[in-house]
């Protein structure tokens, strides 16, 4: 098992941006000049953060070039526009308001499948485009979706979000590493609920293995895989890519019946799951190149 380097994890000791009355404020714009409007002021926004994020701006710029494409200050910042634009759709699918989204999808019969078996399933992901889009279907067609998640240092933009929408805090389990939350877990899947999480970011004393990422060592959390074995359930893999003007792509794929990790060897049986996971995350983060957001160190050693 391959030790995180000092940076992994440092997501969650980054402190949470902006106000409540900034917040506030976006919402109350977007609700009265729409969603054009609003994404042309956030612009000076996310203008500001990329210049005051260097650790963010270098993460960018690493993934930008490995996958070959413009890394400058440029293609940085239409990188983090594209995150921002995206998070502001969270507002509408939060609030019930898709109409003006074109929404595909592919491999929806794999859930609906699971909804008439009652079977409960865990679905592994990625900060690639919105789950939010994904959770917003599942709503609307009655898929019991609960999503598992660090929540803890972002609690004011999701705070406010379920605001909004109320339902939302019944569906989302902060991780914690303790029997009751292994429990809770079992109990929805046994529900027939399925559970929901993501699996490129590595947390504060999380288990980690190497695995090859866009042709370079990279480390990614090896907890999904544990947690799959455990539940004994199916796995799927579920992403949600948005393309320019207001297009999302929704994808899941059968990842595998059952995670099983035999006793002294689970460490290097994780790292062929989680090298499994990194070739289907890069295939999707070739089909929308500015979706991955994970401002955060990944690989080993930077491009």
């Amino acid at each position: 098992m391959t030790a995180p380097p000092a940076e992994a994890g440092s997501w969650l000791r980054t402190p949470e941006r902006g106000t409540a009355f900034a917040l506030t404020l976006l919402i109350a714009i977007c609700r009265l000049l729409g969603r054009g409007v609003t994404r042309l002021l956030i612009a000076p926004i996310v203008l500001y953060f990329v210049a005051c994020a260097p650790q963010a701006r270098r993460a960018s710029r690493d993934y930008l070039r490995r996958l070959g494409l413009p890394h400058g200050f440029r293609a940085v910042f239409g990188h983090f526009l594209r995150f921002a634009h995206v998070t502001l759709d969270r507002l509408f699918f939060v609030l019930g308001k898709r109409h003006g989204f074109a929404i595909t999808r592919t491999g929806k019969g794999h859930l609906a499948a699971l909804k008439q078996q009652r079977r409960g399933a865990l679905l592994i992901g990625a900060h690639l485009g919105s789950f939010e889009a994904m959770r917003a279907m599942a709503t609307e067609e009655s898929l019991p979706l609960n999503i598992v998640g660090y929540f803890k240092n972002a609690r004011l933009v999701n705070g406010i979000l379920e605001k909004l929408n109320p339902s939302l805090a019944a569906r989302v389990i902060n991780v914690e590493r303790n029997m009751a939350f292994m429990l809770a877990l079992k109990e929805r899947i046994d529900a027939g609920e399925m559970v929901a999480l993501l699996a490129d970011r590595v947390g504060l004393g999380d288990r980690v293995v190497e695995v090859e990422l866009f042709g370079a060592p990279a480390l990614l959390p090896a907890g999904p895989y544990w947690l799959a074995a455990s539940l004994r359930c199916p796995v799927y893999l579920t992403f949600g890519l948005f393309h320019e003007p207001n297009r999302y792509d929704l994808y899941c794929e059968p990842f595998a019946e059952r995670i099983e990790l035999a006793r002294g060897a689970r460490d290097s049986e994780a790292r062929v799951w989680a090298q499994r996971y990194a070739q289907r995350l890069e295939h999707y983060c070739r089909l929308a190149p500015d979706n991955w957001f994970n401002f955060y160190p990944v690989w080993k050693v930077p491009a």
